[in-house]
């Protein structure tokens, strides 16, 4: 699916202390964004990092849907995830070769965290629609790209994918070594 994707066998890293040190605490960036009960979309979530975190905030009334593409990160996340006790309150999904398949989400979503994955994926622009059309009025989107991976101007041609897919850009909070934007399905 994607053009340049994190190898599996980083997964472990990608989910460890290190880069809750590097990168911060992941429950104090998603605080303003959730609350109990929420339904939400996690595309890219590798093995977990923010999974966990996004599963104990929206409590057991609420959904976490992860949708991955490598089979290997949905195992490891799945593993972390029994370990914590939150795996009813997580849905694992492989996506398809050329999209997320979350068609059948329409309209459900209340929040979306696009961690460091747009990049990774053929067309920003389809990833956006899909996430559009997942979506409630009102859904935000924490979308945020590794800045020494992503250009400024990909992350603008990002931006204008994510407004043409009916989202209003604002700026996102500071997060060391990244590029940020807070989308707002309009």
């Amino acid at each position: 699916m994607g053009k340049r994707v994190c190898p599996w066998w980083l997964g472990s890293l990608l989910a460890s202390r290190v880069r809750r040190w590097i990168q911060g605490d992941p429950e104090q960036l998603l605080l303003p964004y959730l609350r109990e009960g929420m339904t939400v979309l996690e595309p890219g979530p590798g093995m977990g990092f923010f999974t966990l975190p996004l599963a104990r905030m929206v409590g057991p009334n609420g959904r976490v849907i992860a949708v991955e593409v490598q089979p290997r990160m949905l195992d490891g996340m799945r593993k972390r995830l029994a370990k914590a006790g939150l795996s009813e309150r997580v849905d694992g999904c492989l996506a398809k070769s050329d999209a997320m398949g979350v068609a059948d989400l329409a309209g459900t979503v209340d929040f979306t965290l696009a961690f460091a994955v747009v990049h990774e994926l053929p067309s920003a622009e389809r990833f956006f629609v899909e996430v559009a059309q997942a979506s409630k009025p009102g859904a935000s989107v924490l979308f945020v790209e590794p800045s020494g991976h992503v250009k400024a101007s990909e992350f603008e041609s990002e931006l204008e994918a994510a407004s043409q897919a009916h989202f209003a850009v604002s700026e996102g909070p500071r997060i060391q070594r990244s590029r940020t934007a807070v989308l707002r399905k309009t």
